[in-house]
């Protein structure tokens, strides 16, 4: 084995190691939009508030997961240890 196969082994294992990433935002989600839902059913009237909430809270925690999958694709196809 040489030095670059190593690099190699280890980017793809870091790759994956960092969408681990993604579990957070998505049980995150998840849960708002239950949340969210269960809102609306207590109070219809106020479904344009709650959802324009919800949407915003979602789009700002979807960063760390949208951040990992970076890091994995540099990891993959651009790495910069090669």
């Amino acid at each position: 084995m040489d030095g670059l196969s190593i690099i190699k082994a280890a980017s793809a294992i870091g790759a994956g190691l960092a969408m681990i990433g993604g579990i957070g935002p998505g049980l995150g989600q998840g849960y708002a939009a239950g949340k969210a839902s269960e809102a609306v059913g207590r109070q219809p009237e106020a479904q344009g508030d709650i959802i324009k909430t919800m949407l915003i809270g979602q789009a700002v925690g979807e960063t760390c997961g949208i951040y990992s999958l970076i890091v994995a694709l540099i990891l993959i196809f651009a790495n910069p240890f090669i």
